[in-house]
């Protein structure tokens, strides 16, 4: 089952510095649900460039991890509720140590749970 599923845009990679040899923190913004994603990325398996887009898609199976070119499993760890106008969530999600915080209306991310373990599905797209 889908539990999120939109097209990012990476608009920065490692703002901090680069703390990994092999990694990539990723900044992106969605362009459907106006979400933000901070994700590390193993760039030795799957380098990702400023500007690239992709179709992101994070999911309870991987039934549909072969029309994908970059899967990761993982648990969900941490779920915050924003204080202030509108109701703003982030998600948080350990890859094996590979983190992602996926941020926006809560509405979008209702059907995640902490604990719950989900996979990441992601495709470049050209454009």
């Amino acid at each position: 089952m889908a539990l999120f599923e939109d097209i990012f845009d990476v608009k920065d990679i490692n703002p901090e510095g680069k703390k990994f040899e092999r990694v990539d923190r990723i900044h992106c913004e969605s362009e459907s649900f106006q979400m933000s994603l901070i994700l590390d990325v193993n760039t030795w398996i799957y380098p990702m460039d400023l500007n690239d887009k992709f179709r992101l898609m994070i999911c309870t199976s991987d039934r549909e991890s072969d029309t994908f070119e970059y899967v990761m499993y993982g648990k969900v760890y941490r779920i915050d509720m924003e204080d202030g106008p509108g109701e703003t969530l982030s998600a948080y999600v350990s890859y094996g140590g590979l983190l992602m915080q996926l941020r926006g209306d809560a509405n979008n991310l209702s059907s995640f749970e902490k604990d719950m373990n989900v996979y990441l599905l992601m495709k470049k797209l050209a454009f």
